[in-house]
């Protein structure tokens, strides 16, 4: 039975991936108040085929309050951060962002948090 295995990304598009991702990096870091929002790290960016959109994963770290602020902020400025990233770039087209918290580390904290209170439940008894 054949798997169905994606092609691999084009060297172009993986250029512009990791172009993306360093150039969206900065421009939250310059742009967005970190008091405000917490601290935002770009995780990972995946861009589509035809290089017209890209959603960005944003990795956060704050408290609840700032991660609404975080989560409003960045859907407030994405066409300001896409207008600034087209013009640093030479590319025909500047990809549309999509901004998405990326709750994979929050995840897995809290599986590391569950795991050492069951290690520690269980040595007390061993």
């Amino acid at each position: 039975m054949p798997s169905h295995v994606p092609p691999a990304p084009s060297r172009r598009l993986q250029r512009v991936t990791e172009l993306l991702k360093r150039e969206v990096s900065e421009l939250l870091r310059r742009e967005l108040n970190v008091q405000e929002v917490g601290l935002l790290s770009v995780n990972e960016v995946k861009v589509a085929p035809d290089l017209k959109t890209a959603t960005v994963f944003v990795g956060f770290v704050g408290n609840r309050q700032q991660r609404s602020a975080a989560s409003d902020k960045l859907g407030q400025r994405a066409k300001h951060i896409q207008m600034m990233l087209g013009s640093q770039l030479s590319m025909k087209w500047t990809p549309v962002l999509n901004f998405l918290l990326d709750e994979s580390v929050e995840k897995g904290n809290r599986v590391l948090a569950i795991l050492e209170s069951l290690d520690q439940g269980q040595k007390p008894g061993a």
